[in-house]
């Protein structure tokens, strides 16, 4: 009867393979299926004042376009024939002057860039963007 109460046991063994086989898979799925976007920001740079009230242009040139897409230069409906004007006299006296275009959430995405083109066209590359 001693050689039946003293039956060994088998050590107790961990397969690693098929766990390994599930997570390579898992690990692929994962990597096929997520969605890589692309962040992109905008580099925006604030212009240096080193002397405040001194320059004989405004420290800004600020235009607003509404829902309808009317373009308002300081508080003025222009057309954008007149705004390509003003903007060339301001550019003559320098480049670096900052432009913040404010516009409507509900802007045609034309007129804006309408705007950014005239003010790149006289070379003003300041540009800030500022939306409702």
């Amino acid at each position: 009867m001693s050689s039946l109460l003293t039956r060994r046991r088998s050590k107790a063994a961990i397969n690693i393979i098929p766990l390994m086989d599930v997570l390579t898979i898992l690990i692929f799925f994962f990597l096929v299926s997520m969605q890589f976007k692309e962040m992109t920001t905008l580099n925006l740079t604030l212009p240096d004042i080193e002397s405040a009230g001194k320059n004989e242009f405004p420290d800004k040139i600020q235009i607003t376009i509404d829902e309808r897409g009317a373009v308002y230069l300081e508080n003025q409906e222009v057309q954008i024939e007149e705004l390509q004007a003003v903007i060339s006299r301001l550019s003559d006296l320098s480049n670096e002057i900052p432009v913040l275009i404010r516009a409507h959430n509900l802007t045609p995405l034309e007129q804006v860039t309408n705007v950014m083109d005239a003010c790149r066209l006289n070379g003003l590359s300041k540009i800030r963007l500022q939306s409702r």
